[in-house]
């Protein structure tokens, strides 16, 4: 099989990964195992994520890419980091020769890397979701093909990441919505009073307490749960 099929194919089968109902972690380590496979000279590969201020790796295909990565996050240099922020695409050949990361790259040759490969995982609309490490401890070299390759398999991870956090998203306004519904209607039998005065008053009490209107909608649900399981308790 030559090897434009055989990169076919293996992206074929990573974009069906992005569909098929299961958890963002087996997904992403789907697609990190299927990089590794179509670019036989990085023998390890890890999907890292920004989750907030912190970095998590989501996936990897070897232990080994869980340490190279505390190492770059705990330097706070290397290409992983670089990804991170503005750079999206950053090669690393003849790690032996690297002079861009001083910290790091004494302690990764020690654990025997050889060159490395990033890339951003990026959405129009996201902006920077995480990372697509590759390193190799079997070459000095980077096929120049390779860069294009990894873009593909980025992309699909991307999608990936940025489907699960819509979900996400979309699951949290929804709880927010049903929580804020109930504080409304505890408000409104227990003040006799009318949707829109009971919505200004959690308005104003968000305002006044400098908390999130969710917030203070769940510590009035919270409250009324309280007391109704303490009168049940008294009625036994």
């Amino acid at each position: 099989m030559a090897i434009q099929d055989q990169v076919a194919e293996a992206i074929a089968a990573a974009s069906r990964t992005i569909y098929h109902p299961e958890s963002l972690d087996e997904v992403l380590g789907r697609i990190a195992t299927t990089v590794r496979d179509s670019l036989p000279d990085f023998d390890l590969v890890g999907i890292s994520t920004l989750e907030g201020k912190n970095v998590l790796t989501r996936a990897a295909t070897e232990s080994k890419v869980y340490e190279l990565d505390r190492l770059q996050y705990s330097e706070d240099e290397g290409p992983c980091v670089d990804t991170l922020g503005k750079a999206h695409l950053v090669l690393a050949p003849q790690l032996r020769q690297e002079q861009r990361w001083p910290r790091y790259v004494p302690k990764a040759l020690q654990l025997g890397l050889r060159s490395q490969m990033a890339i951003q995982l990026t959405l129009d609309d996201e902006g920077t979701l995480g990372g697509l490490n590759m390193y190799s401890t079997v070459s000095d070299d980077i096929d120049p093909e390779a860069p294009s390759i990894a873009e593909l398999f980025a992309r699909h991870a991307a999608i990936a990441l940025g489907g699960a956090r819509h979900v996400t998203n979309l699951n949290r306004a929804l709880q927010t919505r049903k929580v804020i519904g109930q504080a409304l209607g505890i408000l409104m039998e227990r003040y006799q009073m009318s949707e829109e005065r009971a919505f200004a008053f959690l308005m104003r009490a968000s305002s006044t307490s400098n908390l999130k209107l969710h917030t203070i909608a769940q510590e009035l649900v919270d409250g009324a749960n309280t007391r109704r399981i303490r009168g049940e308790a008294e009625q036994e």
